[in-house]
């Protein structure tokens, strides 16, 4: 019985690089046998293909028709096979991931523990930066931002609940100065701010009242490009200052910080794992997203 698909691949790699010596050096064979392979095609399927002189190679117009239907299908079963392959495989390579320095569930140890024990193979690469870039540009196979500053054409995954905002300080400097009652309080009070770098502005505190969002330009005594750093000093009584609840959370059990202006910091869409949207992505980032959803559920 003739095999319909025999020759397919000769083809389509004479029509991708117009040579019948670099097709056969791509596919391991020789230039005759490449030559043997198109004619038996050509026969089967009863025309011409590739119009051939001593000088080059061309597709004739029925070759550019085939390879137009062809090309898709190939790719398709090639990366069929590799899914296959891939299936007896383990994630495996380097992982470089650029994430949010407020992204705290991710970036807080448990999550990338776990997935780093299930995957022995891989290594991770976490940049931390608040930097807005292009990830792909700069080498990253993925990056973990709040919902609202990523792209559209990236693919995003949840990695937190919802989350909110609120200003804190310590009950030290509130038991020296009045608690804000609303956001327009903050402007006569002592506030740590933050800016992403020197050159920047500090970051406007935003809250929301009534429905409507609002920024507010505070006149921070200190800025800095360190959360860490915003919290020790608002432990020690400096000030107040503004960030991610889930960052706070451990401060608020110890009694150290307290949450203030809650009524004006409703939750908003939390932090999400990003990436390009590819037709096959890596099996090393396949296996984060799985980790990630598997973490979310609670079954890690």
């Amino acid at each position: 019985m003739v095999d319909d698909f025999e020759g397919i691949s000769v083809f389509l790699a004479v029509a991708e690089v117009r040579n019948f010596r670099l097709a056969g050096e791509r596919l391991g064979v020789t230039r005759s046998a490449v030559s043997q392979a198109l004619q038996r095609l050509e026969d089967r399927i009863g025309t011409a293909l590739v119009q051939r002189t001593t000088r080059s190679v061309s597709l004739t117009e029925a070759g550019e028709m085939f390879y137009d239907m062809v090309r898709p299908s190939a790719l398709d079963i090639t990366e069929a096979v590799q899914a296959v392959r891939e299936t007896q495989m383990r994630p495996s390579g380097l992982l470089k991931v650029a994430v949010s320095s407020i992204a705290e569930r991710f970036i807080s140890g448990p999550l990338l523990a776990a997935f780093l024990a299930a995957h022995p193979q891989v290594r991770l690469d976490i940049t931390i930066t608040d930097a807005e870039f292009d990830i792909v540009a700069e080498g990253y196979d993925a990056g973990v931002r709040l919902g609202e500053v990523i792209e559209q054409d990236m693919v995003a995954v949840p990695v937190s609940a919802e989350q909110r905002q609120c200003a804190v300080a310590s009950p030290g400097y509130l038991s020296r100065y009045d608690r804000p009652l609303h956001p327009r309080d903050l402007v006569d009070h002592v506030c740590i701010g933050w800016r992403p770098r020197p050159d920047a502005a500090p970051y406007r505190w935003e809250f929301t009242e009534n429905g409507r969002d609002f920024e507010l330009a505070v006149e921070p005594v200190m800025t800095t490009n360190e959360m860490g750093m915003m919290i020790r000093m608002a432990c020690a009584g400096a000030g107040i200052t503004f960030g991610m609840v889930d960052t706070f959370e451990p401060y608020f059990a110890r009694g150290e910080l307290v949450p203030l202006l809650e009524d004006y910091c409703p939750p908003f869409a939390g932090f999400y794992l990003y990436f390009p949207r590819r037709h096959r992505q890596p099996l090393k980032l396949r296996a984060l997203v799985d980790h990630v959803r598997t973490f979310r559920r609670g079954e890690v």
